[in-house]
């Protein structure tokens, strides 16, 4: 349940939401389990047990519990700041989603990409597992993928006929 109080007469929601955050080397999935272990919701991006991003664990809390896991209890992570805002990064709920499900593919079909790729036009998954996903296509040795992304640095992509999909 979001909460909605006023703050200098513009009204703030404040509820549950994806925060990126630091960790150390090789200590994400440790730190995603002491979060988790802590009653709050995270995210390790891993495959057989080894981070897919270096140092990267989400949670998913509201800011002031996010804060409180790093300060409080002692959780060793570092939140990414957002410099327009001044305040802790937010992944919007859809974009997480999407980026969940397209990892959760095997690596054969989808799986992280190390880099940026030329990426082509807005579209939708209208059919299939990742049916509701958005993203952007792109076409690589004859197949087709659908690319989703994370604060313009991290992407993830996933085979889908080209006849799923419908331009944004």
């Amino acid at each position: 349940m979001a909460i909605v109080t006023e703050n200098k007469s513009l009204l703030v929601r404040q509820g549950p939401c994806w925060y990126a955050a630091r960790t150390r080397f090789g200590a994400e999935l440790a730190v995603g389990e002491r979060i988790g272990r802590l009653g709050v919701e995270s995210f390790v991006p891993a495959e057989r047990r080894r981070a897919l991003i270096p140092c990267m664990v989400f949670v998913r809390a509201t800011k002031e519990r996010a804060c409180e896991l790093a300060n409080v209890d002692g959780v060793p992570v570092k939140y990414l700041i957002d410099p327009a805002r001044r305040s802790l990064m937010v992944v919007p709920d859809k974009q997480m989603e999407d980026f969940r499900r397209v990892l959760d593919l095997s690596t054969e079909e989808g799986g992280l990409l190390d880099r940026p790729l030329a990426l082509g036009a807005r579209v939708r998954v209208i059919k299939g597992v990742l049916s509701g996903v958005e993203g952007r296509v792109l076409e690589l040795r004859g197949r087709t993928y659908v690319v989703v992304e994370l604060f313009g640095s991290w992407f993830a992509k996933a085979s889908v006929p080209r006849a799923w999909l419908e331009a944004i």
